[in-house]
């Protein structure tokens, strides 16, 4: 993912949205696809979950909205979320899958 310095502010920010079941950010679950952030300030977040149906999604998209926005410069937050590629441990960092015990 190349990233302008706009948007690696944006995949900072998103390093600190903590999934409220797994107690690991957004970033090392690997469950951020792509970051896009326009010339005006539109942020395009696009993203899958751990699993369909996932309760939390709500949740989770304003925390997203909440830590995107308050990156200067952006002024708008959209949430793409995404099947495809199709998420599994094998995104996860290797912090995740220690924090989680998998190896």
């Amino acid at each position: 993912m190349g990233l302008s310095k706009i948007e690696q502010r944006v995949y900072d920010q998103l390093k600190e949205v903590i999934d409220p079941e797994l107690q690991i950010d957004l970033v090392n679950l690997g469950l951020i696809y792509d970051i896009d952030v326009s010339q005006t300030g539109h942020c395009l977040v696009t993203m899958t979950l751990t699993t369909m149906g996932c309760p939390l999604v709500d949740e989770l998209n304003s925390l997203i909205k909440q830590a995107v926005l308050s990156v200067a410069g952006v002024v708008e937050c959209e949430i793409k979320l995404v099947w495809e590629p199709v998420w599994d441990p094998s995104k996860m960092t290797r912090y995740a899958r220690i924090a989680l015990g998998i190896h």
